[in-house]
């Protein structure tokens, strides 16, 4: 019989097992339950290093080729429109819009309460008329406090709340600002009558004799002398409006930083922007010697309209620019983060001196405003000829400065309503060319249903209370049987709710266009061409370079039907489809470009498609604000 028994090994012995189970161990594949010491052996030994350095170089590779390629595509890409060149500006005259409250006036909750209206129609910035506190001798342009809300518009929570959710729907507020004068309420006013020290000379003050108050010959914007007699004070005063509108002197140094305080008060409210009003007014000459009559035979006693004078010493006078670009500067101080650019747009009618109202835009090293109003579309009722159209079109896009951004207006609450002076007729047409032009829009409240003047003998007629529905007061004031102005008679057929059901009406269309307009890259940052006018028709082109879809628009303003031939338009194919006509019944129309038919006050939109680009042979006939081209692969918008 064996016998066994235990023994301790020597070291020796387990050290040469240890070994020999090491060699072992470091000649098999990994495997699940491996102990320790032989997992971390094997870790330890390196594998796949060629793979594994050529992954790592191809990501050091892709990663430089996409910041090359990013950073290739931010220097080649076109500056972003900003968000007062993607919509219309829609004016809202406040007394007008919406009653809240049954007192016959709209005010701010009567705006909030129709918002969406504004998203109805795609309109994303909104300008509202004044709303300061007023007597309202000149339905708020008379600022008695600019920092305070009329009652009759509600209390400033109303505003907060209002622009809060203006924001809340992505929708921009425009302010009135009036800096040329108050009212002859306002404090500061009172405290200059009373010769304040720092008061005294915030106005415009001179010498003159209480039984012929006339300093001058200078008269105002309403009618007969800009100057009035102050007994308090013993002197005359000067306003280029009313008498109760005194001008302010920005000659004093104090007056502009009032006003300075003034834009910030309501930019740190969070308003988007400013309309900056009767901006040519704001300084006049010191020496205050008559202006030049424009009939000198004239007896200047017999002088009491603004059109007798040649306003040389009242109006545009050397300073102003540096005034709007202060103004600027301090805007843009608010403008830094990203959506939230301060607008600045002026209005100074300037007639046929249009190379004055160019100089708003500012220079190419000194911004002023975005863009000053252009009013040359509101003589479209002078003359219905489509020459007469495309020479108001070509009077802005001629003059405007190189790369400047161009803007159309053709109704305001100064303005007779174009359904009025053109006539209903050519409401429609008047819309389409409105929003197929190049640059932003302006609506006047009412416009977009073609709503007509009142029967008033004021100033008024064209600001009756918006139509909203058949219903009393057309939906305006729905809690009692007051408006501060008639509703116009036809409100049972002309208003939203009404034109909402008929897909041909005018809101409809000014519906479809807007939406058009701000959809399609050759409408809204493409190139504008002119290539026909005749005493009827108006027609132009709206085109992109690399975009194969082009627009064409063919404008009957003439006062009966037409046939316009474009056959010497060699870019234009021979088969050309209406996409929509003013003119329902024609939308889809299968058309020769030999023979476009349109009747009177009747407008096309021509969708077609080319590979031919217009503006490249007839540089002299088109327009752009700012080059681009489109690489339909890459759905890329860049500067060519």
């Amino acid at each position: 019989m064996t016998d066994f028994y235990f023994c301790k090994e020597t070291d020796d012995t387990a050290e040469k097992l240890d070994s020999d189970e090491a060699d072992v161990y470091t000649q098999v594949a990994p495997y699940a339950g491996m102990p320790k010491e032989v997992l971390l052996l094997y870790s330890s030994q390196a594998r796949y290093r060629v793979p594994r350095e050529i992954l790592f170089w191809l990501a050091i590779a892709y990663t430089l080729a996409l910041v090359a390629l990013t950073s290739t595509v931010i220097a080649l890409s076109p500056r972003c429109l900003s968000w007062w060149q993607a919509s219309p500006v829609y004016q809202v005259y406040p007394r007008s819009f919406k009653d809240s409250n049954g007192d016959g006036v709209g005010d701010l909750k009567g705006i909030q309460e129709q918002l969406h209206h504004f998203q109805y129609l795609n309109i994303k910035t909104v300008w509202i008329s004044p709303f300061y506190r007023s007597p309202m001798k000149d339905f708020g342009y008379d600022v008695e406090d600019f920092r305070a809300i009329d009652p009759l518009f509600g209390t400033m929570q109303d505003f907060e709340e209002l622009l809060t959710l203006m924001h809340n729907k992505g929708l921009k507020l425009i302010m009135d600002f009036i800096p040329n004068h108050t009212s002859d309420k306002h404090r500061w006013f009172k405290l200059s009558q009373s010769r304040d020290p720092h008061y005294e000379d915030y106005y415009i003050w001179t010498d003159c004799n209480a039984t012929v108050p006339r300093p001058n010959n200078w008269v105002s914007v309403f009618g007969n002398s800009s100057w009035t007699y102050d007994e308090v004070r013993g002197q005359c005063y000067l306003h280029q409006f009313l008498k109760e509108q005194p001008d302010l002197n920005f000659r004093n140094p104090h007056v502009r930083q009032e006003m300075i305080d003034i834009i910030d008060f309501w930019l740190e409210k969070g308003v988007d922007g400013f309309r900056m009003d009767a901006v040519k007014h704001i300084l006049e000459a010191t020496h205050l010697r008559d202006e030049p009559q424009v009939d000198p035979n004239k007896p200047p006693e017999s002088i009491i309209s603004e059109w007798d004078l040649y306003h040389d010493y009242t109006t545009s006078q050397l300073g102003l620019h540096d005034l709007l670009r202060e103004w600027r500067a301090e805007m843009d101080t608010y403008s830094h983060e990203p959506g939230k650019y301060r607008f600045m747009v002026t209005e100074s009618y300037d007639y046929h001196e249009v190379d004055k109202t160019m100089m708003y835009y500012g220079t190419p090293l000194v911004k002023e405003s975005d863009f000053p109003f252009n009013f040359y579309l509101l003589d479209l009722p002078q003359n219905t000829s489509g020459l007469w159209v495309k020479h108001l079109v070509h009077l802005w896009m001629a003059n405007m400065p190189r790369g400047q951004w161009p803007n159309w207006v053709v109704g305001n609450h100064d303005k007779p309503r174009l359904a009025s002076s053109a006539g209903q007729t050519f409401i429609r047409v008047i819309n389409m060319l409105l929003l197929t032009l190049p640059g932003t829009p302006t609506t006047y409240y009412g416009e977009e249903i073609g709503m007509e003047n009142i029967n008033s003998a004021s100033r008024d007629p064209q600001r009756s209370p918006m139509q909203w529905s058949g219903d009393i007061n057309s939906g305006f004031n729905n809690k009692t049987n007051i408006t501060w102005l008639p509703v116009h008679p036809n409100y049972r057929n002309v208003n939203v709710e009404a034109q909402k059901k008929d897909e041909g009406s005018v809101l409809a269309q000014y519906r479809f266009l807007n939406t058009l307009h701000q959809s399609e890259l050759p409408l809204h940052r493409g190139w504008f061409c002119f290539i026909h006018a005749d005493a009827s028709v108006f027609s132009y082109l709206r085109e992109l370079d690399g975009i194969d879809q082009a627009f064409l628009m063919v404008l009957n303003f003439g006062e009966e039907s037409a046939i316009t031939d474009l056959s010497s338009i060699h870019e234009l194919p021979d088969e050309l489809k209406v996409l929509m006509s003013t003119n329902q019944v024609n939308d889809g129309k299968v058309l020769q470009k030999s023979r476009i038919r349109t009747e009177a006050g009747e407008g096309l939109v021509i969708q077609f498609s080319t590979h031919t680009r217009f503006n490249p042979n007839h540089p002299e006939q088109c327009y752009i604000s700012e080059k681009a081209c489109y690489l339909g692969p890459l759905s890329l918008l860049y500067k060519c």
